[in-house]
């Protein structure tokens, strides 16, 4: 009898004891930090002028630089998290929300109609778009001209201001081959010096615009994160 109280007394203890020992310590739950902005950038050569402008920003170039296929990059000094995207890729991921604001030449615009705020020029990678042809012929006699082009939208729209009928031949590399060829009778593409189409016997007839790369933000995006974009396009300027 005596050992079983002996027993209960010290399963008592233990009892007791445990009930006054420190719970064990739970570690911090660390929660990543969320970008307060999301820019899409376009891939290809004009990235190392936007890495530049965007450094003014106290973003650092070097990791939008870095050479690897990370498409999405976290800048912890600035708080941007950047997409990196196919230039024609980014008015879409601005329009439908997937990035705040982006970077993209104002060809791009002018030819899908996106529904994006424009608010800065950047004049990064300036080139004209324009009709261009062979010197001394622009079209054929009692044919309505026609023209080659990949920015349908751009060059009816310019036409049709004129007031000339013309027919569209789409086309998307090597436009220059339309009049060497008989394809059309002129073309309206991106030039930046004009090298390629004299190089093909073609000279620029008609500017239809002046082309660079323009700042895009979502009209929602605009609203809900006013002030950091509005300081991210003051250190663009």
């Amino acid at each position: 009898m005596d050992s079983t109280v002996r027993t209960r007394a010290k399963t008592r203890e233990k009892t007791r004891a445990a009930r006054r020992a420190p719970a064990p310590s739970t570690p911090p739950t660390v929660t990543p930090s969320t970008p307060s902005t999301v820019m899409a950038i376009p891939k290809g050569r004009v990235l190392t002028a936007i890495a530049e402008r965007l450094s003014r920003a106290g973003v650092d170039r070097d990791l939008l630089l870095a050479d690897d296929r990370t498409l999405v990059r976290d800048d912890p000094g600035s708080g941007i998290r950047f997409l990196l995207l196919k230039p024609d890729d980014v008015p879409t991921y601005v329009e439908y929300g997937a990035a705040d604001l982006g970077i993209c030449g104002r060809d791009i615009l002018l030819e899908r109609e996106y529904d994006l705020y424009a608010p800065l020029d950047l004049g990064i990678g300036r080139c004209r778009m324009v009709v261009a042809g062979k010197p001394d012929q622009r079209s054929v006699p009692g044919r309505t001209l026609r023209v080659a082009t990949k920015f349908t939208n751009i060059a009816r729209r310019y036409f049709l201001g004129k007031g000339e009928q013309v027919d569209f031949v789409y086309v998307q590399g090597s436009v220059e081959l339309g009049p060497i060829t008989g394809l059309s009778d002129v073309i309206v593409d991106l030039v930046e010096s004009g090298e390629t189409l004299r190089m093909n016997g073609l000279a620029e007839l008609e500017l239809i615009c002046d082309v660079s790369a323009v700042v895009i933000v979502n009209r929602v995006a605009l609203k809900l994160k006013r002030e950091p974009i509005a300081r991210l396009l003051s250190a663009l300027e």
